[in-house]
């Protein structure tokens, strides 16, 4: 049986790069969706909508695909850290973590989209930030600019100098895209990777 059509619902090149190791021929595709909160939604809850969301918004381009979609929200306190897009909202965000630990959390889904058929994970990692001062906080952001991240802290680049600890299943998860679950969902597919 051929391995079907697989599209990438992201143009993060982080999320890209970590399909690749996969050796699985895939394309990309831009999802464009609102990634503001619903009112009352969990960020758990945001980050799976967010990744079906994503998928579904590319499958009219691709009708016989398996779609990826992923979307990360970050959560402390009951607060969300989405992506700060400034470099002051971001020294906001890490003066407010830093000595905590913060709650990623990873949605991922594989659309079938012959099928309709979603399958949907999500996937945590708790990150403790180093209490870092004001000079740490502002030499990272003007030196790794990460204000297109979730909690402004690119772990896969210099951002792990900011992190202490991290607990997870899956250390891509907070890179942007959890493999292992991945994995699964392709199995269930019927999709070989190895």
């Amino acid at each position: 049986m051929s391995t079907p059509q697989i599209v990438l619902a992201s143009t993060s090149p982080f999320r890209r790069e970590l399909l690749a190791r996969l050796g699985l021929p895939f394309e990309i595709a831009n999802p464009e969706v609102d990634e503001t909160p619903l009112a009352g939604e969990t960020p758990e809850a945001t980050a799976l909508r967010l990744s079906e969301a994503k998928a579904r918004a590319v499958a009219k381009k691709f009708p016989d695909a398996l779609i990826i979609g992923s979307d990360q929200v970050a959560c402390l306190d009951g607060r969300v850290f989405g992506k700060p897009g400034t470099h002051e909202k971001a020294v906001l965000q890490l003066r407010t973590m830093r000595g905590r630990s913060v709650n990623f959390f990873t949605g991922l889904c594989l659309l079938n989209a012959k099928t309709g058929t979603a399958r949907v994970r999500g996937v945590p990692t708790m990150v403790t930030f180093r209490h870092l001062d004001d000079d740490e906080i502002d030499n990272y952001l003007r030196k790794e600019e990460p204000y297109n991240c979730a909690g402004s802290a690119k772990s896969e680049g210099l951002g792990i100098a900011v992190i202490a600890k991290m607990e997870g299943e899956d250390p891509n998860a907070l890179v942007g895209l959890p493999l292992i679950a991945l994995c699964d969902l392709f199995r269930e597919e019927e999709v070989s990777v190895i």
